[in-house]
């Protein structure tokens, strides 16, 4: 299944809620959300500086995650930054695909 991170931001009144509700009502309801369109959240952390939360999760496809971003995107209160993530067997079959490519001024 394809794995994706997530880097979210809260905005201050997103932060305001953080602090109202806690850490743990937050990721169960980052789990429920993941869920909804079957997703799994796989590690969840709180952090300093410039991401507040990273999320590593599971979906089905890009349009899973997409869904789930668009949604917690959509609520105002959280910037999320999604990132597909490869796994090193992903790699070692794209580095054997040839692909043709001019560089700039090449």
């Amino acid at each position: 299944m394809p794995k994706y991170l997530f880097e979210a931001r809260y905005t201050a009144d997103g932060a305001k809620g953080l602090a109202k509700e806690g850490g743990t009502k937050r990721l169960r309801a980052a789990q429920r959300a993941f869920e909804g369109v079957n997703g799994k959240v796989e590690a969840f952390y709180y952090a300093f500086g410039r991401y507040d939360v990273y999320v590593l999760a599971d979906f089905p496809s890009h349009a899973h995650a997409a869904a789930a971003s668009l949604a917690i995107n959509s609520s105002g209160l959280v910037t999320i930054r999604t990132t597909v993530l490869l796994t090193p067997k992903e790699l070692d079959a794209a580095s054997k695909k040839t692909v043709k490519y001019r560089g700039p001024g090449q």
